[in-house]
């Protein structure tokens, strides 16, 4: 048995609109948050409230087919998925906090054509529960039978519950598992390219996002690159973590390089507005031979030294002829000299 998700991307991050409806065309219905003390047209489930605190709100689910629709509903916890999006947990899956401390009027819910229903609920915090940031969802499902594909398809509306439970914040990022790897290059005068790769780990209790900045250099900082148009890491939920990997092309061979990696962390706070934390930093480092260069040089010097030799080679055998005549002049007795053309005759 398998299940697709066919309208998940209705649940990730914030809606941007009251009411959320699926592209799928099988899809027929619609949710959207009460209008009410808390707010009319409001584009998701935004709660603070101090541990023990409740508070009661209601999902309007609308029917917009030509047929009577009943839909599973249950909360569940949120999660960052690895494409970096907001997703919940599938029904039948254990939650441990907003998926938990959310308890819907009813597990099922009836809606007649061009009817709408209320879903109340009611959102608890435990005494104990940590101060910080919850995510999840309540959620409206249609599970049927694709017996042509031989699949269950499941097809999931919700609206995204956002808590943060009163005390005391202290939002924490770390960069960890900092690796640089390089590629040579065949080019002698050329430059390579890098790759770095890390892990964002939210260590606090808050959402966060961050903002990345990466560098490589060689020695002293000679051939610094930048990495060009990072984005803005997702938002992480307290515990999360993201692995990164950074190309970076441009990068120059210089036997021993280092990355850089620089991420201020972003925080929301109740009223929209980000604020930035001090940056943390991330280093490694690879060897980077210039192995093209290295044997244009031996081929370059092994050339020199040929050309040398020989020219000191020829200069010894020119220097010995040399030598051996002046000895074998030396080695004559007196009057044996040869005597030059034309010496002596009578004139």
């Amino acid at each position: 048995m398998f299940l697709r998700i066919a309208a998940a991307a209705l649940l990730l991050g914030a809606l941007t609109v009251p009411a959320a409806q699926a592209a799928d065309t099988d899809v027929t219905w619609t949710v959207r948050t009460a209008s009410g003390d808390l707010g009319a047209d409001r584009t998701g489930f935004d709660y603070h409230l101090d541990p023990g605190g409740s508070i009661d709100d209601a999902l309007v689910v609308a029917n917009h087919g030509d047929e009577p629709l009943t839909l599973a509903v249950y909360a569940a916890d949120g999660y960052t998925t690895d494409a970096g999006q907001f997703d919940v947990l599938t029904g039948g899956t254990d939650s441990a906090a907003v998926g938990l401390w959310l308890a819907a009027g009813t597990d099922s819910v009836t809606v007649e054509p061009g009817a709408t229903v209320d879903v109340p609920f009611t959102l608890t915090v435990p005494e104990n529960a940590t101060p910080g940031d919850y995510s999840g969802a309540l959620v409206t499902s249609l599970t049927q039978p694709d017996e042509q594909a031989g699949i269950t398809v499941d097809r999931r509306l919700g609206i995204r519950v956002d808590l943060r439970v009163g005390g005391d914040l202290a939002p924490a990022l770390n960069v960890t598992d900092v690796h640089l790897s390089y590629d040579g290059t065949i080019n002698p005068v050329g430059a390579g390219d890098g790759s770095v790769s890390y892990t964002l780990h939210n260590t606090g209790n808050t959402t966060i996002s961050a903002q990345q900045d990466v560098q490589v250099s060689g020695p002293f900082g000679w051939f610094t690159v930048d990495a060009a148009d990072l984005p803005t890491a997702p938002e992480l939920l307290p515990g999360e973590s993201w692995d990164v990997t950074v190309p970076v092309s441009g990068v120059m061979p210089s036997v021993r390089i280092g990355a850089a990696v620089s991420v201020v962390p972003v925080m929301t706070d109740a009223a929209g507005s980000t604020s930035t934390l001090a940056a943390v930093q991330g280093n490694a480092h690879e060897w980077a031979v210039p192995w093209a260069s290295l044997v244009v040089l031996i081929a370059v010097g092994g050339l020199v030294w040929w050309v040398l030799r020989r020219r000191t080679g020829r200069a010894g055998r020119e220097d010995a002829r040399v030598e051996a005549r002046v000895r074998a002049a030396l080695a004559r007795p007196a009057g044996d000299e040869p005597v030059p053309a034309g010496a002596g005759e009578a004139r």
